[in-house]
């Protein structure tokens, strides 16, 4: 069943009615161009730690001056995880405990593909995320992460396998990357994945939580919270930096993150930026570039869940990249995507942020791979945000931990 939100234009305040006779208010819409706007965070951080530039965090606001709509599309997904498009405009929805399903636009959801490989759906774990090989059209190839039960454990891996032509079943799945060494818990499995313009894939893992693995974050010989990046067949991708370094895994892209949710592909260069979770604030949103130093747990602007300092409490340390932005306190970011349609026009180029303890998706405006503006978006919908795509039609689309398939557009 479609439920409709409609978002009004500058100075009008309307009411929305599903399809159920509930009204929902919309809010005010303000022209986006007012740099005067305050920050949208207003509660205290978590720590005081001084940023390491201006605009690295707590922007001003903005807000979108132009009408959409917001459509639910589906409620009936079970926990979905990653959505990726079909070329005919369908969704293929990962489903945590295992699941996957295509979903039309009209929200109609499929019967469970069958045929993948179990995944160990404990805690964070589960069937993750889902793209389609770039030449899907010929070869029907489907790719995943999952976290994968073993001997001593569970990692993050990646199978991939053909979609069948009647669309119910994985053929020949196969796992072509295990993120080892394997460890006995159920967070931080990182878990999107994301092919570039050569065909390469990326894979995101975290460093699995636990004070005894965070230190991996920082060994490039171990596949722990880092940025992976392959072939098809699971091997390393040539031009990978830390090829070259001593000891190191030559599959590495970039190290020393904590748990990557997030992964996207600029439109304008080509780059590929991150989001990772931080502990009790300092949630961030990096320019990955290949070789790079991300700094857990070595610096960080969060602290320990229960309030004490992480190692030496530092922010910055020479050859560690700072995050191009960072949240304090966190809003947990996870699935997100550079906008790159023509549905609102005003949003171009800009980074779409899906939230989870946050409850909203976030629209970071970004100028010279600097924040500029930030505005938080469908915050009366009190949903987790788990991911956020662009469709085929030039719209966003957006998924929750709560079941939801939303469609934001016109």
């Amino acid at each position: 069943m479609t439920r409709l939100l409609f978002i009004p234009l500058i100075g009008i305040n309307l009411l929305a009615s599903d399809c159920t006779g509930k009204t929902l208010d919309s809010p005010n819409i303000i022209n986006s161009t007012d740099s005067t706007i305050a920050p949208v965070e207003t509660k205290d951080p978590n720590a005081d730690f001084k940023p390491a530039f201006v605009g690295q965090t707590r922007v001003s606001g903005v807000k979108t001056s132009a009408k959409y709509e917001v459509k639910i599309l589906n409620e009936e997904l079970s926990s979905p995880w990653g959505l990726t498009s079909l070329p005919d405009g369908r969704f293929l929805i990962t489903e945590k405990a295992g699941n996957l399903r295509i979903v039309k636009q009209n929200g109609e959801m499929s019967a469970k593909i069958t045929g993948l490989p179990a995944v160990d759906e404990n805690g964070q774990g589960g069937l993750l995320g889902i793209t389609l090989d770039p030449d899907f059209e010929s070869n029907r190839m489907v790719y995943w992460a999952f976290s994968e039960k073993v001997s001593g454990g569970n990692h993050t891996s990646v199978a991939k396998g053909r979609l069948s032509n009647d669309e119910s079943k994985i053929e020949n799945a196969s796992v072509i990357y295990r993120a080892t060494p394997a460890h006995k818990g159920n967070l931080h499995f990182g878990g999107r994945v994301l092919f570039d313009k050569n065909g390469y894939l990326y894979l995101s893992t975290g460093e699995r939580s636990d004070k005894v693995t965070r230190p991996q974050a920082q060994q490039v010989n171990s596949s722990l919270g880092k940025i992976i990046r392959i072939t098809k067949d699971g091997q390393p991708a040539p031009g990978n930096a830390l090829a070259s370094m001593a000891g190191a895994r030559p599959e590495l892209f970039s190290y020393g993150h904590r748990n990557v949710q997030g992964l996207s592909l600029n439109p304008v260069d080509g780059e590929l930026w991150s989001n990772e979770f931080g502990p009790r604030g300092g949630d961030e949103i990096n320019h990955v570039v290949s070789g790079k130093n991300y700094g857990w747990p070595t610096i960080t602007y969060g602290i320990e869940y229960a309030g004490a300092k992480i190692g030496d409490a530092i922010q910055q340390k020479e050859g560690m990249e700072q995050p191009i932005y960072y949240w304090d306190p966190s809003v947990s970011p996870s699935g997100m995507t550079f906008y790159s349609g023509n549905v609102i026009p005003e949003w171009q180029n800009n980074l779409f942020v899906g939230c989870l303890s946050g409850m909203h998706i976030a629209r970071l405006v970004i100028k010279d791979n600097k924040v500029i503006g930030e505005e938080r978006l469908l915050t009366e919908e009190l949903q987790r945000f788990r991911d956020v795509h662009q469709g085929k039609d030039g719209a966003l689309y957006a998924v929750t931990d709560q079941g939801r398939l939303y469609r934001i557009g016109n």
